[in-house]
């Protein structure tokens, strides 16, 4: 065999960890099967690989060699052990105008723990702006891979000199052993932000702290740097509130584990990975920035900052309190790169996020169209199935404004096609135009992996013309990279090359004028994923197209798990929410109700790329286990191993400048799966595979913020959960859910029962009303997006980013606001009729039910239960709040957007209250004319400046205001000129004045008295 086709055997994680092959629901018997294999290798290569967290290194045979290739290791011993690992010294420092450099050598003989380690490192440290400060420590040789420039350009620095005896942060050394610290200038003797100093953390050597694993034992903190290790601790405060570090289903929720409180501490791992939504494992995203919040008991006052490890290198990052520590702690391990650290001084959590955006790059924008409700599944089978869905919908009054459609869109699977039987070109263009003509928008899917040509009377135009480019990767022989995927064997694309975005843009280009005339693009399996391991297609029979396994719903494969929390013994074969008006989730017998409601590796010697001697803590094991295998190159030299997190990433850019290429002046519409710093600048993200479970709606709630701290705020889950059968409650509660979340698409899996929103008459009524406010809001939403591509400004928020001084809402992610205005307490849980929410403020704030108006007397600083009966979604208004509102949701974003305008104003006590609404074309790629409308209110009075140069047609024709006063007004004016249509509520303090059509280009005021 080949060292192309290297079988790439990994010995990281117990065999058990080997059955998870595909997130879309293989078979558990092919994963068995799978599984059975892969031991079958594990058995013959006994002697030269061992199951376990570490790799002993040992003389290999013949066979081990042509097994693995050229880039394992044989004869080198590692100590696996840093204890004697001897850190650095500093010398030779020199000021720099913006900061510092200087070198740091080996402070003794080298310890060669999982690697070779690097005499001679660089320190250069730069004071970057006011608010942040880099750390850059690498080879001085820079063989090590660092992400290019051209891949992620960074914001840059503001030069400035002055900013070394002014900035925010400090930059504290020791240089022997080398060591750093750093912290506010403002607070020279406070706790360091970060602080890698031996003395500052606990003594070792440490058992495991996570007495199950063994790699959690902490032989020393000393800085290690070799070619396939990288190792750095900072102290924490105990106990410290960490955010980020992702992605991940993290079952300690939205605030990590940092192993105090009853919590085992955090093993968080960098390695894209394709896998059905786990708990606690990596997963298809990587994201090495975590905010961090700390609170002072003596001041009662809490600060912010973030800190970013710019690499792309597979690695793992612990969070942990060892036993009787006075502090918890931060490890970085990293298999490659090099310690490129950013920290952002905040000190609120939205500048941290704000800031980070600075650097990494603000997030695309967002075409109106794209806040509707979207709707799709894997099992569409044919344009009529996906056109029925639409008239159902419509039928159903429940607004649709974007179809989608999964694999079952294309001819053998392939990429950038369509079935001539069961979606003709010419049929889906006339579809796509009826949608068009309805205000309606269409997007399919484009799978990572393209069809190699089977034989030469295959034509197959994506792949060829990706040979002629040369834009595939490839083994390291030269030879084409051929995995499988759902068509067959593969090729994957190599974002390196030079001529791949070229590629990219005429396959996308030939299928509008195939007929698929796409609004946005949806790109999956981008990790990258395959479904075997090696290039399992050099040397194979390609025409064999088959996939190994079933697909969920066909024959010997059916999705027949009742949905969570019913038992047919009970109730019968239903899965219905109520048998003759009993609740049935875990239910056995008893009766309930409820109510309705960089060359790094590639050019280094004697470095494994196949199995890197330290091994993270990949859910699946071998790193090239259900992807491209470690050692495959790309254009420049470049491996996989260096460069596997950035593949979706990099696909996402080559697809936005696509867009912008065949749809001039307008903006892509993009939601991806795969996703790394930066990918917030050209796609938006769904959460992945999930289940359709109430945990997972829960888990809803800490995905979504987790990307508002990435940078990459349009983000949703799919609703009702992607596998598994839903059931009514589930679906009901989460399609009320998602209507209050930036991305809204309802998505199951082929074979499951359907779920689409009219299946249910609760579910559908429940949907109606929880998308006409959502409809209703658009103005809001629209304008938090625009803040946060022209800013940073996270659009969901947990709630102690607006209330940062409550420490009771540190741990808080059952409820978020949107924006700072619209707090949410959704119901998670089956067979209730009630919730429980915080209510942020401690009793200085009022808060006001978005439904009836009324102030919740709501308990300072802790819970209040809430009515919650099936079917309703508690929202509220927090006080000083002034809201554009769509004063007629309709059918479509569109129709809606041409109705008039209303505006909401909830005044605080003092009667104060302030808003904005950023207005535009909806399409247009900025620059492009806008105007900005701005509400303020004090006591009796309401007033609205414009500024801009976009005309805004729709009028403003009713005023609602919250907190006018407890007495009925003498007279309400509006631009000093009497008004007769309006009413007052003393109970609510409400004023609603009506039909005033007035036009927002002009400043308006509204008094009352």
């Amino acid at each position: 065999m080949p060292p192309s086709m290297t079988l790439y055997a990994r010995p990281y994680k117990e065999a058990g960890s080997w059955l998870q092959v595909s997130s879309r629901n293989v078979p558990q018997r092919l994963r068995l099967l799978r599984c059975l294999v892969f031991a079958m290798l594990v058995t013959l290569l006994a002697g030269v690989l061992l199951l376990a967290r570490t790799v002993s290194a040992r003389p290999s045979s013949a066979l081990t060699r042509s097994l693995l290739g050229t880039h394992v290791l044989v004869g080198e011993t590692f100590s696996h052990n840093v204890s004697s690992c001897p850190g650095y010294i500093l010398s030779g420092l020199h000021e720099t105008k913006t900061g510092l450099t200087a070198k740091l050598d080996l402070a003794g003989p080298a310890c060669n723990a999982f690697g070779h380690d690097v005499a001679n490192l660089t320190l250069e440290v730069t004071y970057d702006t006011q608010t942040r400060l880099h750390v850059n420590i690498y080879d001085t040789a820079k063989s090590q891979f660092t992400i290019p420039s051209s891949v992620i350009e960074l914001g840059r620095g503001s030069n400035d000199p002055s900013l070394k005896d002014s900035s925010d942060l400090l930059f504290n050394y020791q240089p022997s052993p080398f060591a750093f610290w750093i912290t506010r200038r403002s607070e020279p003797d406070a706790q360091p932000l970060f602080d890698t100093r031996v003395s500052s953390l606990p003594p070792t050597p440490i058992p495991p702290v996570i007495p199950d694993d063994n790699s959690t034992a902490l032989d020393g903190f000393p800085l290690v740097f070799e070619d396939q290790y990288l190792q750095l601790t900072s102290a924490l405060p105990l106990g410290a509130n960490i955010y980020g570090l992702g992605e991940v289903v993290a079952s300690s929720g939205f605030r990590r584990d940092v192993g105090t409180n009853g919590g085992k501490g955090t093993i968080q791992t960098m390695w894209a990975r394709d896998i059905a939504d786990p708990i606690d494992q990596n997963m298809y995203g990587s994201h090495p920035i975590y905010l961090e919040h700390r609170y002072n008991e003596t001041t009662k006052r809490s600060q912010s900052h973030g800190v970013l490890h710019f690499s792309a290198a597979g690695s793992d990052t612990l969070l942990l309190t060892p036993p009787s520590s006075p502090v918890s702690l931060i490890e970085y391990r990293s298999i490659g790169g090099t310690f490129d650290l950013y920290f952002f001084s905040g000190p609120s959590p939205q500048k941290v996020i704000e800031q980070y955006g600075e650097l990494v790059g603000l997030p695309t924008w967002q075409p109106y169209w794209g806040f509707g409700f979207h709707l799709c599944r894997w099992g569409y089978k044919s344009v009529n199935d996906t056109k029925a869905q639409v008239e159902a919908m419509r039928a159903a009054n429940i607004p649709l404004e974007t179809m989608w459609n999964d694999i079952d869109l294309y001819h053998a699977f392939r990429d950038f096609t369509t079935d001539p039987v069961s979606f003709p070109a010419n049929e889906v263009r006339d579809f796509i135009r009826e949608l068009a003509s309805n205000n309606q928008h269409f997007i399919p899917i484009v799978d990572a992996a393209v069809a190699h040509q089977v034989n030469a009377s295959d034509h197959y135009d994506p792949y060829t013309r990706g040979v002629e480019l040369d834009a595939w990767i490839k083994n390291p022989d030269g030879s084409e990279y051929i995995g499988q995927v759902w068509p067959g064997y593969t090729v994957f694309p190599d974002w390196f090359s030079e001529h791949s975005t070229e590629l990219w843009t005429e396959a996308l280009r030939n299928w509008t004028q195939l007929g698929v005339e796409f609004s946005g693009i949806w790109l999956d399996m981008n990790e990258v994923s395959s479904f075997c391991t090696g290039s399992c297609g050099t040397g194979a029979n390609l025409s064999n197209t088959s996939v190994p396994f079933l697909l969920p719903g066909e024959p010997g494969e059916p999705v027949t798990d009742y949905p969570e929390g019913y038992n047919p013994d009970v109730w019968g074969p239903s899965g219905n929410i109520t048998i003759n008006g009993t609740l049935t989730y875990d239910n056995n017998g008893t009766t309930q109700t409820l109510s309705k409601r960089g060359l790094g590796a590639a050019g280094q010697k004697g470095v494994d790329l196949n199995t890197p001697p330290y091994a993270i803590h990949n859910g699946d094991g071998y790193l090239a286990y259900h992807t491209i295998a470690t050692n495959a190159t790309h254009a420049g030299g470049y491996v996989e191993l260096d460069v596997h997190n950035l593949w979706g990433m990099m696909e996402e850019k080559a697809t936005h400048l696509a867009l912008l290429n065949i749809q001039p002046g307008k903006r892509p519409f993009l939601i991806s799966r795969s996703t790394f710093p930066s990918s917030g600048k050209w796609t938006g993200h769904w959460l992945g595979d999930n289940f359709s479970k109430w945990t997972y709606l829960y888990y809803n709630i800490q995905g979504v913020l987790q990307f508002q701290l990435f940078q990459i705020p349009m983000v949703g889950a799919d609703t009702c959960g992607f596998n598994g059968n839903t059931d009514e409650e589930l679906c009901n509660r989460w399609m009320q859910l998602s209507a209050f979340m930036p991305f809204y698409r309802n998505h199951n899996e082929r074979g499951a029962l359907s779920q689409e929103p009219y299946r249910w008459d609760s579910v559908a009524n429940a949907s109606r009303t929880a998308i006409q406010v959502r409809y209703s809001l658009l103005p809001y939403w629209y304008t938090l997006f625009a803040n946060a591509s022209s800013h940073g400004a996270p659009p969901v928020r947990a709630l102690f980013f607006e209330f940062p001084d409550e420490p009771e809402l540190f741990a808080v992610d059952r409820q978020y606001l949107i924006g700072r205005d619209i707090l949410v307490t959704p119901v998670l849980t089956p067979n209730v009729s009630t919730v429980d929410g915080i209510f942020p403020g401690r009793g200085s704030v009022i808060w006001r039910d978005w439904y009836t108006h009324e102030v919740v007397n709501a308990s300072a600083g802790t819970n209040t239960t809430l009515n919650a009966p099936l079917g309703h979604i508690n929202v509220h208004i927090r006080d000083g709040s002034a809201l554009l509102l769509h004063a007629q949701p309709a059918y479509t974003t569109a129709e809606t957007r041409a109705g008039p305008y209303s505006l909401l104003v909830s005044q605080a006590a003092d009667g104060y209250a302030f808003g904005t609404a950023y207005v535009d074309d909806g399409e247009s790629v900025p620059p492009t004319p806008n105007t900005t409308l701005t509400f303020k209110a004090r006591k009796g009075e309401v007033t609205i400046a414009t500024k801009g140069d976009f005309a805004v047609t729709q009028k403003l024709e009713t005023i609602t205001v919250l907190g006018a006063g407890s007495a009925k007004p003498h007279v309400v004016k509006l631009n000093g000129k009497g008004v007769e249509n309006w009413e007052f509520d003393e109970g609510l303090e409400r004023l609603i004045v009506k039909e005033i059509s007035v036009d927002l280009n002009k400043s308006t005021t509204l008094s009352w008295a």
